[in-house]
C-alpha cells in the first residue's frame, strides 16, 4: 500500500502537505526557515487552517473541502476529518513506531494509552497483539473504530475503551492485569471523562510508575514514550524512565520527525523506547 500522505515542505512556520486528493497547509510552529519549494506550489493547497491569538483557528477553504476522506498511511486506511484543532486524525511523525509495533507485538498484551484515533493501536493487532486502546475521549474511540473497520485486514484484537487513563491503569493494577508493551503519547495538559486534570510535569512520573507495576514480571518489558511538550527533552525522558524503571533499561530514542518531499525532514517530539529485562 503506498502511502497517500506526503509532507510536501515546510517553512515560514507552516507545512504544506498532500492528504490524499486535497493539499493543504497547516502550522508548523518550529519551522523557522525558509520554504524550499516554490510559491505557486503553496498556492494550489485548497485549504489552509489558521491559528488566531487565542490558540485557537479555523479552515479557511479556497475549493470545497469535504467533511471527511480516507487516505492510506502507514500500511493503513484511515479516515481523514479536519478538525477545530487543526488535526487531521493522524501524527505522521509515528509513523516508526507504527512499523516497530508491526514487527515487534506477535503474541504480546499490550496497552496504547492517550491512543487518539487508533492508528498505534491498528498496528499492534497487525502485528499479532492483543490490544487495550485507552483514550479519554468518546469521539476518538468512535473514530479508532471506524479506521479499525477501513482495514478488514487487521485482526479483531483491539479492546476501545474511553477512560481517564490513570484511572484505567489503577485499575487493571486491581485485577492484576499485566501487559508486555505500554505505549504513551501524552498531552502537555488535558482533562478526562469526569473531568479528571492531567498535567504531564507532575502526572508523567506517576503514570510511568503505574506502567511499571502493570508489566509482565520476569519477562521482558517495553516501554514507547513520545513526547511534544516543550522542555522535555530526550535527556529528561531518559531520566524520568530511568528513575522509575532502573539504570538497566535499554533506551534508544531521540527526536520523531516527517520526512519531506524535499528531502529534508520536519522536527516533531521526541520518542523513546524503553526494553527493561
Amino acid at each position: 500500500m503506498k502511502n497517500e500522505y506526503i509532507l510536501l515542505d515546510s517553512g515560514n512556520l507552516k507545512k504544506l502537505e498532500q492528504v490524499g486528493p486535497y493539499r493543504i497547509i497547516r502550522p508548523a510552529l518550529n519551522a523557522f526557515w525558509k520554504p524550499a519549494l516554490p510559491e505557486r506550489e503553496w498556492k494550489s493547497a485548497v485549504s489552509e487552517f489558521v491559528r488566531d491569538s487565542s490558540g485557537n483557528g479555523r479552515w479557511h477553504n479556497r475549493e470545497a473541502l469535504p467533511e471527511t476522506w480516507n487516505c492510506i498511511l502507514g500500511k493503513m486506511t484511515i479516515k481523514i476529518k479536519p478538525t477545530s484543532f487543526g488535526h487531521l486524525g493522524f501524527f505522521a511523525e509515528q509513523f516508526r513506531n507504527w512499523e516497530y509495533f508491526r514487527r515487534n507485538c506477535r503474541n504480546m498484551d499490550t496497552l496504547n494509552l492517550f491512543a487518539y484515533s487508533g492508528l498505534g493501536s491498528l498496528a499492534m493487532a497487525a502485528g499479532g497483539a492483543k490490544v487495550c486502546h485507552i483514550d479519554a475521549a468518546r469521539g476518538m474511540i468512535e473514530w479508532g473504530r471506524e479506521n479499525h473497520a477501513l482495514n478488514p485486514d487487521i485482526p479483531n484484537a483491539v479492546r476501545w475503551i474511553a477512560e481517564d487513563v490513570n484511572r484505567f491503569c489503577q485499575r487493571e493494577l486491581r485485577r492484576n492485569s499485566k501487559y508486555d508493551l505500554i505505549a504513551l503519547d501524552p498531552p502537555t495538559f488535558g482533562r478526562g471523562p469526569s473531568g479528571q486534570l492531567w498535567k504531564i510535569e507532575t502526572d508523567l512520573p506517576k503514570l510511568l510508575e503505574l506502567c511499571r507495576q502493570l508489566r509482565k514480571p520476569e519477562k521482558p518489558f517495553t516501554l514507547v514514550l513520545s513526547c511534544h511538550s516543550p522542555g522535555f527533552s530526550l535527556m529528561v525522558l531518559s531520566r524520568l524512565v530511568t528513575d522509575v524503571f532502573g539504570k538497566k533499561c535499554d533506551i534508544d530514542g531521540g527526536e520523531m520527525f516527517i520526512p519531506e518531499s524535499t528531502g529534508r525532514v520536519l522536527p516533531a517530539g521526541i520518542g523513546l523506547r524503553a526494553v527493561v529485562d
